[in-house]
């Protein structure tokens, strides 16, 4: 079910120079049934430990030398443990961050064992930790909800998920396979890419016992506040988490997610919901430059939520209220296409790479524009509009391509694809520009179709 991350764990396992591999990642994204499934697959050994309920193994790797600590584990657990045929597998590794400082030793002295670790609460530690960080001896991989092709795998729809993957822009896409392909991504909307949700689906084909496990990973996230600060913010974060959907889309504005609270204590809760990857702010960037994060207004910022499926189960949203939309009225409710684009572009670039997204507002009166996203592709800035319609409506699109002097932009609707000149529709603005129109299940691809469409312009 997790294709992707799959292919590069298979990839990192065959590394000669394979380092120790955290796994990063919100609660209840599937890191430790990934580490399962991957070591079934590749007829690996697992021996897993959990820090958090384990007794004693802390204590084992106090030791400098990990054939020491191999030695300790082996004992403690009756399970023998051969380098290159075993996954040690560490998970809440948040509870035991004096481990870290042996991950070296781990690399450095016997790098043909597997380590992999994992913690849903790892950021907070990563962030202030005071110990010894075995900086250039470790790998990190960051892993989000399950993405439409994976969703479509996880169906038993492998067939639809490779065809995506193979299709050109320059291949007729039939109306039938289409509408089909549009209904999958109405269902996925109601279900998200929860790992837990997406089984029950396939298992009982019942949205009631989809929303019954959405529910409890929103409620486990909120038990999990405690955790994430004293008790004296927990009421606070309750509030921002309740409130932040509405924000979805939309530029941030503090006082709305939390009237009665200081301006302070919001931006703080902000930061932990952001660390536990509940949230992910979206910064302005002018667009002028790579890297997109060089031009970043972290003042201007707007909000997506870890997945769609729990986001329309915090708007109560069910299967029925999608499936008899036409497919254009789909972008007309709760910012909920700019939701699934947002968290699939999140994750479009290489997994070692902390995931970010950004886009651009020009905030002027009698002009102002906004754009969905901006990303970049090699050294060009593409930017991308989640909008129904007609191209002459892409008014900020428009206004970014004029303001920037490019000519290339992506949308994304409900239409079938489509590459196709356009003119300006600015006042006082002449000429044209090429825009790649691609229906929103096409997401995942959108950098291979980028590049195929800047290779046929050369």
């Amino acid at each position: 079910m997790r294709r992707i991350a799959l292919e590069y764990l298979n990839n990192w396992k065959n590394r000669s120079n394979r380092k120790p591999l955290i796994l990063r990642g919100a609660r209840q994204v599937g890191k430790s049934y990934l580490v399962r499934i991957f070591a079934e697959k590749e007829g690996l050994d697992l021996l897993e430990l959990n820090l958090e309920t384990e007794i004693g193994i802390i204590e084992c790797f106090q030791s400098k030398n990990p054939k020491e600590i191999i030695t300790l584990l082996e004992l403690k657990k009756n399970q023998k443990i051969v380098p290159g045929k075993t996954i040690l597998f560490l998970d809440e590794i948040q509870k035991a961050t004096e481990i870290f400082a042996s991950l070296r030793y781990f690399y450095e002295q016997l790098p043909e064992l597997h380590v992999i670790l994992a913690g849903s609460l790892f950021d907070f530690v990563f962030e202030e930790h005071n110990f010894s960080m075995p900086v250039g001896r470790i790998e990190y991989f960051y892993l989000g909800p399950m993405t439409f092709k994976e969703f479509l795998e996880g169906l038993g729809k492998e067939n639809l998920s490779q065809y995506l993957s193979s299709y050109s822009i320059q291949d007729k896409l039939s109306e039938t396979l289409h509408e089909e392909l549009l209904k999958l991504f109405k269902i996925y909307l109601v279900i998200g890419g929860m790992p837990e949700a997406v089984q029950i689906y396939r298992d009982t084909n019942s949205f009631l016992e989809v929303d019954r496990i959405k529910k409890s990973i929103l409620l486990t996230y909120r038990d999990d506040f405690s955790k994430y600060s004293s008790p004296g913010k927990k009421s606070i974060l309750q509030k921002i988490f309740q409130t932040l959907p509405a924000s979805v889309g939309k530029k941030i504005k503090y006082m709305n997610l939390a009237p009665d609270e200081k301006i302070h204590d919001i931006k703080k809760a902000l930061h932990l919901l952001e660390m536990a990857r509940i949230y992910t702010p979206v910064f302005h960037s002018a667009g002028s430059t790579i890297p997109l994060r060089a031009q970043v207004n972290e003042k201007i910022q707007k909000c997506l939520m870890l997945d769609v499926g729990l986001l329309n189960s915090a708007y109560g949203y069910s299967y029925v209220d999608f499936i008899s939309l036409e497919n254009d009225a789909l972008f007309n409710i709760g910012n909920i296409c700019e939701q699934f684009i947002g968290q699939h572009l999140l994750y479009i670039g290489e997994t070692f790479d902390e995931p970010e997204l950004h886009y651009w507002v020009r905030e002027k009166s009698q002009s102002s524009a906004e754009l969905d996203f901006l990303i970049s592709v090699g050294q060009k800035i593409i930017p991308i509009e989640v909008k129904s319609g007609k191209t002459g409506k892409l008014k900020s699109l428009q206004s970014f391509l004029k303001e920037k002097e490019i000519s290339f932009g992506v949308r994304f609707n409900a239409n079938l694809p489509i590459l196709q000149k356009a003119d300006f529709s600015l006042p006082n603005t002449k000429g044209e520009f090429q825009l790649l129109s691609l229906p929103v299940y096409m997401v995942e691809d959108v950098i291979r179709h980028i590049k195929s469409v800047l290779q046929i312009n050369k």
